[in-house]
């Protein structure tokens, strides 16, 4: 079966389209990508459900219906017994997909209009090809009421391209989504179905490149990509010989008010694991016996301000500031005299609701890394106005804060001075907290160790998810704690990482 694993780079509908085009220009017609489309579909199919003799094929209007009628028409070839169900009626289509559909019925599939009247009710699987990658904004109230009844009847659902009802730039669903079980895409993997709700609603998601060129691709400037292990060696090397502690930096933590102090302690055990050479932590000094019992290779210092504060910075290289820092006066004097430091920063939690109150100027040498609440807050709206728009929320926070931010939740993005990066990896196991607070750590080891700030937070976040798959793979999603990464850290920063 012609499934490839899943690319690097990932592009925006637009994008796709023009790959769509220069595919064309390079001697793949339009016809021919349609076929090979249907076909890569197909195989799917038999391999998914291979039991499954009487699909049902859902038909748009556009490209992504006239993918469709060509898996009815191979699935009715191969003695299955398809059914589509079309939006528009196929002589009303035009281009390659009018083709397709004459061919599906000259083929013998039987054809009938879609419509709340008349639902796949008994088919076993669903085929959907009704929208693709064209919508853009909310769907016409009719088609958003065929596809909530679709969803309703609980059938698998193979996606061609992207589930119908899925914005395929940003991942946030348009109405109403019908939910696949499995989503194969073509020719170029769109960004949205790996962030937001994009992962919810595609199901296992799978690529065929229908044998496009890899010339073709070059002519696409700066798409999203995907941080992989192979990109990890390439920007962290193995240690020279003869290294020492000197050669990987000074992480100094910063946080831990009244009552928090795992926070901190974590951020610091997580930036240690992942190669720093020194690592402090600055803290409320009653946190200092059990910092030091839980983990003795912290240089762990009580601060009650600035004053104390200060020749801590003049040793560190990076700060990670915010892990339980809290929103009283000691936090802010500290977050204060740490900005004053002018050094390189990885600043999350607190910290970043404090820059809100400070309306802190822009910076070039900081990594920032809200969750979509604290995103909302920084850009003066809230969680729900981020999450709709993933990447402009990204642009809008690198072009009010300068720098390199990363924006948590599903679909990691980041946005700095080497582009986008979107971290594919990761599980629901990590909504725990704590989580954060090793992210911060690990992003600011790899900082202190030589890598610029988009590189560490690139791949510091990819190592953090695979971490995660690592530990939850051991003994399940349910009942992962932050804490458990801290071992499967070192196999992944060791380019022992398999998976």
């Amino acid at each position: 079966m012609p499934v490839r694993s899943l690319p690097e780079a990932l592009y925006s509908a637009d994008q796709t389209r023009e790959l769509d085009r220069l595919a064309g220009e390079a001697g793949l017609s339009g016809e021919e990508l349609m076929e090979r489309a249907g076909r890569a579909a197909f195989d799917v199919l038999l391999s998914r459900w291979p039991d499954v003799s009487r699909p049902a094929v859902l038909c748009g209007g556009g490209n992504n219906g006239g993918d469709g009628y060509v898996v009815a028409r191979l699935a009715r070839e191969a003695g299955l017994e398809p059914v589509i169900h079309h939006l528009r009626d196929p002589e009303r289509m035009k281009g390659d997909a009018l083709t397709m559909a004459r061919r599906a019925r000259d083929a013998g599939v039987p054809m009938r209009a879609l419509s709340l009247d008349d639902l796949p009710v008994d088919a076993p699987l669903l085929v959907d090809g009704l929208l693709g990658t064209g919508i853009s904004g909310a769907l016409r109230e009719d088609i958003r009421a065929v596809i909530e009844a679709l969803d309703r009847l609980g059938k698998p659902v193979l996606a061609l391209d992207v589930p119908s009802g899925l914005n395929a730039d940003t991942g946030a669903p348009a109405g109403a989504v019908l939910s696949a079980d499995c989503t194969i895409t073509f020719i170029g993997v769109n960004r949205g179905l790996l962030t937001g709700a994009g992962p919810v609603h595609s199901g296992e998601l799978l690529f065929d490149d229908l044998g496009v060129d890899r010339p073709v691709y070059q002519h696409i400037d700066r798409p999203v990509w995907r941080p992989t292990p192979a990109r990890l060696r390439q920007w962290l090397p193995p240690r020279r010989r003869d290294a020492h502690k000197g050669h990987f930096g000074h992480v100094l933590v910063v946080g831990g008010d009244h009552g928090f102090a795992g926070a901190p302690l974590m951020t610091a055990q997580a930036a240690a694991r992942c190669g720093a050479g020194l690592v402090s932590l600055a803290t409320r000094p009653e946190h200092a016996p059990a910092v030091l019992a839980r983990q003795p290779e912290i240089m762990v210092r009580g601060v009650d301000g600035a004053e104390s504060l200060r020749p801590l910075l003049e040793k560190a290289s990076v700060v990670a500031v915010g892990p339980g820092l809290g929103a009283g006066p000691w936090g802010r004097v500290l977050l204060e005299e740490v900005l004053e430091s002018g050094l390189p920063l990885v600043i999350d939690a607190d910290g970043l609701n404090l820059l809100v109150e400070m309306d802190a100027d822009a910076r070039d040498n900081w990594i920032l890394t809200p969750h979509p609440g604290e995103a909302g807050r920084l850009l003066g709206s809230d969680g729900a106005s981020v999450q709709a728009d993933r990447f402009a929320a990204l642009e809008s926070l690198a072009a009010r804060y300068g720098g390199t931010v990363l924006l948590k939740g599903l679909g990691t993005l980041v946005r700095g001075d080497g582009g986008t990066a979107l971290i594919s990896d990761g599980n629901p196991g990590m909504a725990t907290g704590g989580m954060g607070d090793v992210l911060t750590g690990v992003i600011a080891a790899l900082h202190a160790q030589g890598l610029p700030g988009y590189q560490a937070a690139a791949l510091g976040a990819m190592a953090h998810a695979r971490a995660a798959d690592r530990a939850a793979a051991a003994d399940g999603e349910r009942g992962l704690l932050a804490t458990d990464l801290l071992a499967a850290l070192r196999p992944v920063l060791n380019g022992d990482d398999e998976r």
